[in-house]
């Protein structure tokens, strides 16, 4: 029999990554994958990965030196918030999530950074708003089987290539032999 469904003893911790079951039918969530960045007592936080805008950084922050990069609607919650995360060791006030990945920090650095010309592609990647959990909530969803619960590099979470679907599609695939049918589902299984 094949499976569709992920196991039921996923933990969550920051710096994991969690990827929707193929069919989850949530607008926010649906095909998504998940950078869990805080997981304690209080809940837990993160951001969608792979949910791109067509909203330009410049657009949000007129003051800041101009840097191509693509912006993620990082969840439903305060997405009137601008949120990043990054792979500056030395950034003041930051968050480690896993080592080598860190968030948020003392914004005006990163913008002495910018206004000086460092060479920061790949390096910053913006959120607006975020996920969020409320206690024992995500580990609710993660035993009724909503959510895959994986490792993933650095260098892909900061990635910003590719479409949202193929990002999800991509992560299940790396989770080994198996999943490749995970991947190919259709998102509406009476399409199957």
């Amino acid at each position: 029999m094949i499976r569709f469904t992920p196991s039921s003893h996923g933990k969550p911790e920051p710096g994991k990554v969690l990827l929707a079951e193929p069919f989850m039918a949530d607008p926010h969530f649906g095909r998504k994958a998940i950078l869990i960045c805080e997981h304690n007592d209080e809940g837990s936080f993160g951001f969608v990965l792979n949910n791109f805008i067509e909203v330009d950084l410049n657009e949000l922050l007129d003051d800041l030196p101009t840097l191509e990069c693509r912006l993620s609607l990082g969840g439903p919650v305060k997405n009137s918030n601008l949120y990043y995360l990054h792979t500056l060791e030395d950034a003041p006030d930051s968050i480690t999530v896993k080592p080598g990945l860190f968030m948020g920090g003392d914004f005006d650095w990163v913008r002495s950074l910018l206004e000086t010309r460092q060479p920061l592609e790949g390096k910053l990647r913006f959120f607006i708003g975020y996920a969020g959990w409320t206690p024992g909530q995500l580990e609710d969803e993660i035993k009724s089987r909503s959510w895959f619960v994986t490792n993933v590099s650095v260098q892909t979470i900061m990635s910003t290539e590719g479409d949202d679907e193929a990002f999800w599609k991509s992560l299940i695939s790396e989770m080994g032999a198996g999943f490749e049918h995970i991947a190919n589902a259709p998102a509406d299984p009476s399409m199957n």
